[in-house]
């Protein structure tokens, strides 16, 4: 399985407890990340691409992710970047890691940010450009309420009293993630390794400290992030994977409900 993700801390969000239950049984899981988030929150500058990309071999570690490859290319110009370098980077990603599944961005980009709505382009020309030789895609959404959840229990909670309850990730329109982004055919309970995912979230301390994400309990954040949503793109290998099979579809999950 390869993730491809713009910046240090998307794989944690989107899918860290995907690649840890598919680390679990075995698979290979390597994480592209095409910039060092250096324009992220904090200090700018190549101290922060260097500080975050630390963070991320730490959050890799704890979802036992095998291999991590961090490309240099300008955090927030994604857009701008040529588009055949950047799925050249992606082809290359995906043969070295003799990757079967890819798992990125929907069209919505967690909350419409512009180098991950740029990465889902890229990855699916990519992917669409292999043909019968493509592996199968799956694209990652933060259900729709999640972000709105977590700032409500952290404005709730008086551990967070010092924390601004309405930005998530530097994000201060807490319901812009998972908005009108497409619906899944994939629903991930994660009950099991949701605290492996908060755990490697909070390894990209740049981006958490002070904010609901930090300073809620891991046992609420953990029940908050449990659920993961993914769509099968209508393009890149057909059949069953594993993926698939670990998943519910939401039909079956409504009527559980």
């Amino acid at each position: 399985m390869l993730a491809v993700f713009a910046h240090p801390d998307d794989e944690s969000i989107t899918c860290g407890a995907l690649l840890a239950r598919c680390a679990d049984l075995g698979v290979r899981v390597s994480v592209l990340c095409l910039t060092r988030g250096e324009h992220g929150r904090g200090a700018g500058g190549g101290g922060l691409g260097d500080l975050r990309t630390q963070e991320l071999a730490a959050a890799a570690e704890v979802l036992r992710v095998s291999d991590v490859l961090v490309l240099d290319h300008e955090d927030g110009m994604l857009p701008w970047i040529d588009a055949a370098l950047l799925e050249a980077d992606i082809l290359g990603a995906i043969e070295r890691f003799e990757a079967d599944c890819v798992v990125t961005f929907d069209e919505d980009g967690l909350y419409w940010h512009p180098d991950h709505v740029t990465v889902h382009e890229r990855v699916t020309a990519a992917v669409a450009g292999l043909g019968a030789a493509a592996p199968a895609l799956f694209y990652a959404t933060v259900p729709d309420g999640t972000m709105r959840a977590v700032a409500d229990a952290a404005a709730d909670d008086p551990g967070c009293s010092q924390a601004p309850a309405s930005a998530i990730l530097g994000i201060e329109d807490v319901d812009a993630f998972g908005s009108n982004a497409p619906s899944p055919t994939i629903v991930f309970d994660a009950e099991q390794w949701a605290a492996r995912k908060v755990s490697a979230l909070r390894c990209h301390r740049s981006q958490v400290e002070g904010s609901a994400l930090d300073c809620l309990d891991e046992r609420v954040m953990a029940r908050l992030l449990a659920t993961e949503h993914y769509r099968r793109a209508n393009i890149g290998a057909p059949g069953d994977t594993l993926l698939d099979r670990l998943g519910t579809p939401p039909a079956a999950v409504s009527r559980e409900a």
